[in-house]
């Protein structure tokens, strides 16, 4: 987090506009002091959540008009990147728009700190699902814009040379430690749950799309967190087939991207890829 902190503090042109928010969890002792002379930060102390939680609660205590996703495994490089943001957040007389910057990793393929106005998350209601124990919120939102993209609104902007660099051990960049266990070990968790929350995503993308037409926001009905499982590869095939290929309200590129990537993650997490992964 340290590393963190300096990268914000040594690249930030308007260090007194910025903010930090850290959930901590009650028994991690030795970040109950985390703190910057350079910059606000608050922390919340509590038991452990899931990382929808998480986000959701640091949503509550932020002040700032824009927000961003970030982990303490992301460091930032590129000077002023805090205009970028506020010019990007300025195109839209709505504030409407889903941002994210280069991670070095996923690149434009993932939002992975992803960025919005607060106007946005008030009008997606839950913008950080706390049904979402370790992942998938970063695809969660972006496939809400995907839904906004296919309707003729295109609010995704993705900056290329704006650099937030995610050090994560898969790209050599840090060490294998037991966060990274935890989040490995559970990795394919949130992948019933992703597609639970089919129907919450196109009632946020429907108000999105009427916010941005100025026409009135219907609510959305309550969503039944209940995930479908298959129960063997047919079953995951027709199942992925249905909740993705056929998906009228996204483009068509990513109906097919989800729908191989799902059935990917259900042959992996079933141990089918094992014969072939040394």
């Amino acid at each position: 987090m340290n590393r963190l902190f300096a990268s914000i503090a040594e690249t930030t042109s308007r260090l007194d506009q910025v903010e930090v928010v850290l959930y901590v969890d009650e028994d991690d002792m030795s970040s109950h002091d985390l703190d910057s002379t350079d910059f606000r930060v608050v922390r919340i102390v509590g038991p452990a959540l899931s990382m929808g939680g998480y986000n959701s609660a640091c949503l509550q205590r932020a002040r700032g008009d824009v927000l961003i996703l970030a982990n303490d495994d992301m460091v930032i490089r590129t000077p002023g990147w805090d205009d970028r943001i506020r010019a990007m957040n300025a195109e839209f007389e709505d504030q409407i728009c889903l941002g994210y910057a280069n991670d070095l990793f996923k690149k434009s393929r993932f939002c992975t700190f992803p960025i919005m106005s607060r106007r946005t998350c008030e009008l997606l209601a839950d913008p950080y699902p706390a049904a979402y124990r370790r992942a998938f919120i970063d695809v969660h939102l972006f496939d809400i814009f995907k839904r906004l993209q296919h309707a003729g609104f295109d609010r995704i902007r993705y900056y290329d040379d704006l650099v937030f660099e995610h050090l994560h051990y898969r790209t050599g960049k840090a060490p294998y430690d037991e966060t990274y266990g935890y989040a490995r070990n559970r990795r394919f968790a949130d992948d019933p749950t992703f597609i639970a929350l089919t129907a919450m995503r196109s009632a946020a993308a429907n108000r999105l799309i009427s916010a941005i037409r100025k026409e009135p926001i219907v609510e959305g009905r309550d969503v039944n967190f209940q995930g479908d499982v298959p129960s063997g590869i047919p079953s995951a095939v027709r199942l992925f087939t249905c909740r993705f290929l056929l998906d009228g309200e996204l483009p068509y590129r990513w109906r097919i991207f989800l729908w191989y990537w799902f059935i990917g993650r259900y042959l992996a997490a079933n141990g089918f890829l094992r014969p072939f992964v040394r």
